[in-house]
């Protein structure tokens, strides 16, 4: 599908042991009458990049490897909400930061909370806190649902469009329907006892729902603000040596560091490619737009796992 540039603020953001770094820069300024429209995370821009097509001014405020959960933001993020006809943001407080700032932010702004069109899974918090699980793009049936609110979102915003618009979400809904299809084919080619995913944090309980996989540990829980005690290692560490799984993996947004020494610790191999979980990897990547993420990670895994892998080659 025919891409428009989206205008990105490249932010300084932290991460878990890590640091992203950025220089800042505005938004595009409004042009052609066309709709100005924001998207919290890369995910979200994506799709409504595919979806909006030419016909809509398009801001991505988190760049790609970003990590929503802990993303700070900056007062240029502020001008950009202000200036927005629409917020496209995914809620079920996937960015917490951004989301308050959206909430005090003056202009007269629509807003969607694009994750929440999808019945969300729950998980326990620390302290028993049951809260929703926000990575709902995990499964590319969610994300078919995320595109039609989105499409219909930008029809009520500018109804002139609403054929392009229309056009835009069936051509990618046809795709991601493959898309869906083509992952559960992976994943059966893996052995049944080692379809088992252990991962940095908890953001895959969609993914192993829908492709028929089971999470068995994470290093850390929902959000990577967590920090895993010195128990939790060790639990983690167990729990791999119990049930023998071939490969455990990193996440494309979280320091490796540690789950590289549980991985050592465990005696068993870290898969060489991250998994993508909050974010698309950089413009180049394997993993730079959402079908491509989805592909890459279950390349990932089915061939971390034992099974056999074949390439994703969509029909128009």
């Amino acid at each position: 599908m025919k891409k428009t540039k989206i205008s990105q603020l490249c932010l300084g953001i932290f991460v878990p042991l890590a640091l992203l770094g950025c220089s800042p820069s505005e938004s595009q300024s409004p042009g052609g009458g066309k709709p100005q429209v924001v998207a919290t995370s890369t995910i979200i821009a994506d799709l409504a990049e595919e979806v909006g097509g030419e016909e809509i001014n398009l801001t991505g405020i988190l760049q790609p490897g970003a990590d929503p959960h802990v993303y700070e933001p900056v007062p240029a993020d502020s001008r950009v909400l202000e200036k927005a006809d629409l917020i496209l943001y995914n809620g079920y407080n996937l960015e917490p930061g951004i989301i308050k700032l959206m909430n005090a932010a003056g202009g007269k702004a629509r807003k969607l909370a694009v994750g929440e069109v999808v019945i969300s899974l729950k998980l326990e918090k620390s302290k028993g806190e049951i809260v929703p699980d926000p990575h709902v793009w995990g499964s590319a049936e969610n994300a078919i649902s995320m595109v039609n609110a989105i499409r219909d979102s930008l029809i009520d915003l500018s109804p002139a469009d609403k054929e392009k618009f229309t056009e835009n979400a069936a051509k990618l809904t046809k795709e991601l329907e493959q898309l869906n299809i083509w992952i559960k084919q992976q994943i059966q080619t893996i052995p049944p006892e080692k379809r088992k995913l252990i991962t940095t944090h908890d953001a895959f309980q969609y993914y192993a729902n829908t492709y028929g996989m089971e999470i068995v540990g994470t290093l850390i829980g929902i959000s990577t603000e967590e920090q895993p005690s010195a128990q939790t290692v060790k639990q983690l560490v167990d729990t791999i040596k119990k049930i023998g799984v071939p490969a455990i993996f990193a996440e494309t947004t979280i320091n490796p560091a540690l789950i590289q020494t549980v991985a050592q610790e465990a005696g068993v191999k870290l898969s060489p490619n991250p998994l993508y979980s909050d974010s698309i990897g950089a413009k180049g990547s394997d993993g730079d737009t959402y079908i491509k993420m989805m592909t890459a990670n279950t390349r990932s895994i089915v061939e971390a796992l034992g099974g056999k892998y074949t390439p994703f080659l969509p029909q128009q």
